[in-house]
């Protein structure tokens, strides 16, 4: 991957995943379940980046995690996530939500509503395995403010810019940006809504509106550590 360019990955490059007739629809940016590709297993220490949609009633029965980070970002509708922690939450568009599995936690999540539900489910390898799980929302991430994940060395940003506007990206050994609406300029390159850019060594990058847009960028400052 060359240092500094954008390497871009469009909507519709991405695996399509899911269960279609129980109402789930995925679009995977990385080797995920049944779709494996030796050269697209992580980038940084991002090793998922989901698109799902799940239509009014639809959702994902109890199942583990252990030893990730999972952040969620709802584009539209409202997710309801239950855990075996004993958490339980309605995460709305422009929430973050996180949950930090520790050496091993249980959670549902579904579309409890009458809206159809989108959003994005962002998993990271922690930077220690094992301990107590953790979980938190934060609500109405403020434009540009750094979210900053318990491993420290990984943080999520988004900004809404209007048609004309633009923002500085954050310097970074790996910067990863997905557009959520709209179009943005990124160098020489147009992005739409599901596309994303994977930058190595990233420095001096300003992202435009084409027209009004939504973006999340993440900001990781090291691999993750094995064994």
């Amino acid at each position: 991957m060359t240092q500094g360019r954008p390497i871009i990955q469009r909507a519709g490059e991405r695996f399509r995943g899911g269960d279609l007739p129980a109402g789930i629809e995925t679009w995977h940016a990385f080797s995920f379940a049944g779709f494996y590709d030796p050269d697209n297993v992580r980038f940084g220490p991002l090793s998922a980046c989901n698109e799902e949609h799940l239509a009014p009633g639809a959702g994902f029965a109890e199942h583990p995690h252990r030893d990730t980070e999972i952040v969620t970002w709802v584009i539209e509708g409202e997710l309801t996530h239950e855990d075996s922690t004993g958490h339980v939450s309605v995460v709305r568009p422009g929430d973050v939500q996180r949950l930090g599995a520790g050496a091993g936690v249980r959670h549902v999540e579904r579309n409890a509503g009458a809206a159809p539900l989108r959003f994005l489910q962002m998993w990271l390898t922690p930077s220690e395995f094992g301990g107590d799980p953790s979980y938190e929302v934060v609500r109405g991430l403020a434009d540009g403010t750094p979210y900053a994940l318990t491993r420290g060395d990984a943080s999520l940003r988004v900004w809404r810019l209007d048609r004309g506007t633009g923002a500085d990206l954050p310097a970074a050994p790996w910067l990863y940006a997905h557009v959520v609406r709209g179009t943005v300029r990124l160098g020489d390159e147009e992005l739409r809504a599901g596309d994303a850019a994977r930058v190595v060594d990233a420095s001096r990058l300003r992202a435009e509106a084409v027209d009004p847009a939504e973006l999340l960028v993440w900001e990781m400052h090291a691999e993750p550590h094995f064994g």
